[in-house]
């Protein structure tokens, strides 16, 4: 009697718990994809790539598995947890390389859109109509962003308010700098299509100045790379010659303390090498 009342209790015990853990989980997850995932949701949209949170969801939960059995088949439970935790930041990570790449994109075709635009003010066209035709001619993501622009004025927004729209959603410092521009000599009045020619030089400079600078500082870069991949390279090397010697590692907290130094000194020495090679025009 005694032990069936005990399993009883047990049964009872573990259910509660699994539930309370099952509620846990559940609303963590749905603040995971309230704050998290919205958030990345909502700047695809704003970069015209519409993707629904279900499917972010799958992609994400998709991709955090692979990296799991990955790293539990083949390399342990330390790169298993690295790469599980990868995994769950695949949005940010792929948000934030297509938004860096449509950004440059965007800026190289804002060289030719303001050679195009200076020409349409000296054939007597207003900013309205000289924005009009350029999205109308140009490719993605330009033609999308003059093309929303454009749509807001013709809603009844001002020029200078879409302008400003424009500036904030594709979050570019060379567009920032034509709106301030385009909305000064609005004010004061100026030869705008002069303007616009000074501009579209001084970025057209600047492009030439960053190429020269990414050849000179390409070989610090490759350097750091090599030297970064270094550690892992020869790991994994040690791993598959005599597995003997680093297993037993991975099995001891001295082991897991080694991982994480060196980890920690990878992530300083990363930073320290940007800092050098990196400079900003």
């Amino acid at each position: 009697m005694f032990q069936l009342l005990l399993v009883i209790f047990t049964a009872g015990a573990v259910f509660f718990l699994g539930t309370l853990v099952a509620s846990v989980l559940s609303r963590a997850f749905e603040e995971y994809k309230e704050r998290y995932l919205a958030k990345q949701v909502s700047d695809l949209s704003e970069m015209f790539f519409f993707v629904g949170p279900e499917q972010l969801v799958i992609l994400t939960l998709a991709v955090t598995a692979i990296g799991a059995a990955l790293g539990f088949l083949l390399f342990g439970p330390v790169l298993t947890v690295v790469l599980t935790l990868l995994g769950f930041a695949t949005p940010t990570l792929l948000v934030g390389f297509y938004r860096v790449r449509r950004v440059k994109l965007f800026e190289r075709q804002l060289v030719d859109a303001l050679v195009g635009i200076a020409s349409a003010f000296r054939a007597g066209m207003t900013l309205y109509q000289a924005m009009e035709e350029v999205a109308k001619s140009a490719n993605a993501p330009l033609s999308q962003e003059f093309a929303l622009t454009v749509r807001e004025v013709r809603l009844g927004k001002s020029q200078e308010e879409a302008l400003e729209n424009l500036a904030a959603r594709v979050d570019s410092e060379d567009l920032a700098l034509v709106v301030t521009a385009i909305n000064t000599a609005k004010l004061v009045g100026g030869n705008m299509a002069e303007m616009l020619d000074t501009l579209s030089n001084t970025i057209r400079e600047r492009f030439r100045i960053e190429g020269r600078i990414k050849s000179l500082t390409a070989q610090g870069k490759l350097q750091g790379i090599i030297i970064g991949a270094m550690p892992l390279v020869v790991w994994v090397g040690f791993d598959w010659v005599r597995p003997d010697l680093t297993r037993p590692m991975m099995q001891h907290w001295f082991g897991y303390t080694m991982v994480a130094l060196v980890v920690v000194m990878e992530l300083v020495g990363a930073f320290l090498i940007r800092k050098v090679i990196a400079v900003r025009v």
